[in-house]
């Protein structure tokens, strides 16, 4: 075990860091979580486990010394969009500050290769079919901010600190591993798919919010990607920096996008039964076409989505919800 390369998850409790230490340690690696557990599960950790917040600097610097880390991936984060509009301070401390304590906690141990958990709220209102990452990032939310913040901080620690990094914005994570175990479960749920299954399922309310955007359903289209393949994307990132690479940014989705009604047709046909819902006036915000130019993952990273069909990813989350949120008086 001890040969193995070590490398500290941060966040890796959580849905995608856990999914990412099964894909580390499927190709060789040693995953080590490190994670407060204020969102995440010590049910989803396999392996070590340092129980802590990435604000936390002896615990953190301990980390790094006791497991002989080569390299870090960083999912740590709070994610509520509206959470972070009541309370940016919160976010702005957690996805900031907690990130620039990190770096410092790297430097210090002389760990300069990271993989970071970005997200497309970097590219705020942009609404497009091919979205590219030289896109103008505007973020409208401080989730978005402080994610687009600590990525303007990685490129200043590549020029003056010699760090190597890959941003990877992601679109929509979904799905689970279909070897079980680990899935989406959060305290609060408010992405699509796993609420929509969870209200077919009795636990809470879905709306859909418009239905007259321009497009065949009139519901706004999203870029779906499998978070096994997500996974694969940090591994594949990981590996380069390894090899010397100095990083950049990526985005993570398919290319391709689904409608609201087809997540809702898709997710009906799997469970043999409609999902009840409202129809709600837009969000404020909410563009109609919100797809990645998927080209640079490809190029860079050598990334092509295995998962990310829309019928593996419903059968897979849907599969998982069976188990974590069985049907409520069922």
């Amino acid at each position: 075990m001890a040969d193995r390369p070590a490398i500290l998850v941060t966040g890796g409790a959580g849905y995608i860091g856990s999914h990412c230490c099964r894909a580390l340690e499927r190709v060789g690696f040693r995953p080590v979580v490190y994670d407060n557990l204020s969102t995440g599960h010590r049910r989803f950790v396999s392996g070590a486990l340092v129980v802590g917040d990435v604000a936390d600097k002896a615990t953190l610097a301990r980390a790094f010394v006791e497991h002989d880390i080569v390299a870090v991936m960083h999912f740590a984060a709070s994610s509520l969009v509206g959470e972070s509009v009541a309370d940016p301070q919160k976010y702005y401390l957690n996805n900031l500050a907690g990130t620039l304590a990190l770096l410092e906690a790297m430097r210090a141990a002389n760990c300069t290769r990271l993989v970071f958990s970005s997200t497309g709220a970097v590219y705020g209102n942009a609404d497009s079919q091919a979205l590219p990452e030289n896109y103008p990032c505007a973020p409208i939310n401080p989730y978005g901010a402080s994610k687009w913040m600590a990525e303007r901080a990685l490129a200043d620690y590549r020029t003056a600190y010699g760090f190597s990094s890959f941003a990877l914005r992601y679109f929509n994570a979904s799905g689970a591993d279909p070897e079980g175990g680990i899935g989406e479960d959060r305290e609060i749920e408010t992405h699509l798919i796993p609420r929509a299954m969870m209200a077919l399922q009795g636990h809470v309310d879905f709306a859909v919010f418009g239905d007259d955007y321009a497009t065949p359903d009139g519901t706004a289209i999203r870029d779906y990607i499998h978070v096994n393949d997500l996974a694969t994307a940090h591994v594949l990132a990981l590996n380069l920096l390894l090899e010397g690479h100095g990083g950049g940014v990526v985005n993570l989705g398919t290319g391709k996008g689904f409608s609201v009604r087809e997540i809702l047709a898709a997710i009906s046909k799997e469970a043999g039964r409609a999902v009840p819902h409202t129809v709600k006036p837009r969000r404020a915000g909410d563009p109609t076409y919100l797809v990645a130019d998927a080209s640079a993952a490809r190029k860079v990273l050598g990334f092509v989505p295995a998962h990310s069909d829309l019928a593996t990813i419903i059968r897979t989350a849907w599969a998982w919800h069976n188990k974590a949120h069985p049907l409520k008086n069922g």
